[in-house]
């Protein structure tokens, strides 16, 4: 059986403007190993986040292939994609993306009732309560704090057991004592479901607290290292 819960194989994501064919990603290759911690590092417009969409089968590359939890996307139509990220793929936003109509408890158990979860209020009461927010259940996002609204995002995500979470910048719209407390929160809560864990970051300090750092630049691999991480 594979160790290997991401496989990326001479990925190309282009786009065509008029007559004119714009390259975002080329030649992208690399591999996650079940249970890592892996980082992605580069400069505004190096394809960060359009690699992260590519591999959450968010959107299609132009050329290359990408097997997530076994399955290879490009066999998979639109519904099937979207099963497999609801069974096994959790997020993480810069901008949390909490639904601003339901309550922090709601919006944590999102997941589990598009899974037809019976006890998902339960589950969501004790993720809540995980990341310091129980007294806040009944408030809407509005009602929160930056910090706390992403303790709600780091909930929602880690409620349906995700086999891979990925996380887009998940401290870029924080103050540092904020940051650092959220990243701790994501760590511990990493370490106890044992997911695979995909950050999105231009913080090297955080990047050097994971696993295997990606660089990237220009929408090319500058370099794929391991690291000595100390979280």
């Amino acid at each position: 059986m594979s160790t290997k819960i991401l496989k990326i194989h001479d990925l190309e994501k282009t786009y065509t403007s008029g007559s004119k064919k714009l390259t975002v990603l080329s030649a992208i290759s690399f591999d996650i190993e079940k249970g890592s911690i892996f980082s992605i590092v580069g400069p505004s417009g190096s394809g960060k986040t359009t690699l992260l969409g590519l591999c959450a089968g968010l959107d299609h590359p132009s050329a290359g292939s990408i097997e997530l939890c076994g399955s290879n996307l490009q066999d998979l139509n639109e519904d099937e994609r979207a099963l497999l990220r609801n069974k096994e793929v959790g997020f993480i936003f810069q901008n949390f993306q909490l639904l601003p109509t339901l309550t922090a408890l709601e919006n944590v158990i999102v997941p589990l009732e598009l899974q037809g979860e019976k006890n998902a209020a339960k589950v969501g009461l004790e993720l809540l309560e995980k990341v310091g927010l129980f007294d806040r259940v009944h408030h809407y996002p509005s009602q929160l704090s930056g910090g706390e609204q992403q303790r709600v995002a780091l909930a929602r995500a880690f409620s349906n057991k995700p086999s891979i979470l990925f996380a887009d910048e998940p401290t870029g719209n924080l103050d540092e004592e904020t940051g650092e407390k959220v990243i701790q929160l994501l760590f511990q809560l990493n370490k106890e479901a044992g997911t695979t864990l995909v950050i999105i970051t231009h913080d090297l300090d955080l990047a050097n607290r994971t696993q295997q750092i990606l660089r990237l630049k220009g929408g090319k691999i500058m370099s794929n290292e391991k690291t000595v991480a100390v979280s």
